[in-house]
């Protein structure tokens, strides 16, 4: 509801989804943090047999640059809340977002294609790509490419921002980029971006949307003793999706980190069933 915009998964869809599920019988406990509100430990002396955890990838990453914490600088989570959730988008909303006459979105993902189509959709003139690699290290779909391209998003390939520029009143006013070429191949098998010596330019903005990547929130496997993660930070699961806790089970973004929709769905459903044949075999 929150993440991805209208355009590619009309909320109406998603209501009818979580109104099948109250029909069920499912309970529905909103304002809940688990690891705040309550633990997981908690949950199991509540009396509950298994626990599921599908609490996403929405810890945003930044870049460390110097003036990333200016005015009119936000992560793409946020800026995308904002549009589809909080309904910045409405004249006269709680929480707006600023009319921006040119955005530069950093990323090539299909969150960053996200976030430069709601920008063009807010009304904002110029709205920029910055990718360090070229079109074919591309890592969005290419439907998605293609439509950023027919919609007016200029990409600027092989570019990188280093430094955030602000004015007298806080607010980001430019990005300093520089241009990249393309080296030998990195662990990931792509060809490692090379900054060019003296390539500095300044590309004017007064509104920057950091879409580089997110990171499952530590809070619940802080809070729960025995939950094992990978180096990303993400839960270790088997095939089936038990996790290392025993009565633990979990799926999506948690455990893949940040991918669609319907893998995390597929997941829910093969944990469903691994949940029940453990209960069952319980009793």
């Amino acid at each position: 509801m929150y993440g991805i915009p209208e355009f590619r998964l009309p909320k109406t869809i998603v209501q009818q989804e979580i109104e099948g599920l109250k029909e069920m019988g499912v309970e529905i406990e909103c304002n809940t943090v688990i690891g705040r509100s309550q633990t997981v430990d908690e949950l199991f002396e509540e009396g509950y047999e298994a626990v599921f955890i599908g609490s996403g990838a929405g810890l945003p990453n930044f870049m460390n640059l110097s003036g990333e914490n200016l005015k009119g600088v936000y992560s793409a989570n946020e800026f995308l809340t904002r549009c589809n959730l909080m309904k910045a988008y409405q004249k006269g909303g709680d929480t707006p977002l600023q009319r921006a006459k040119r955005a530069v979105i950093v990323g090539g993902g299909n969150v960053a294609m996200d976030a430069a189509r709601c920008a063009k959709r807010l009304g904002v003139g110029h709205v920029y790509i910055v990718y360090r690699r070229s079109m074919e290290e591309l890592p969005a779909r290419k439907e998605e490419v293609e439509h950023a391209m027919e919609e007016g998003i200029e990409f600027l390939l092989l570019r990188n921002p280093i430094r955030v520029l602000g004015n007298e009143e806080g607010w980001i006013r430019g990005v300093e980029c520089v241009e990249m070429e393309l080296g030998e191949p990195d662990e990931s098998g792509r060809c490692r971006p090379v900054e060019k010596n003296g390539s500095n330019f300044v590309l004017e903005a007064d509104c920057m949307i950091m879409a580089i990547g997110t990171s499952p929130n530590p809070l619940i496997r802080s809070t729960t003793e025995g939950l094992e993660t990978n180096r990303k930070g993400c839960l270790v699961c088997d095939e089936q999706g038990r996790t290392t806790r025993e009565g633990v089970f979990a799926g999506g973004d948690a455990v893949s980190g940040a991918a669609t929709v319907i893998l995390a769905m597929g997941a829910g459903k093969t944990a469903a069933k691994a949940i029940d044949e453990y209960i069952k075999n319980k009793q």
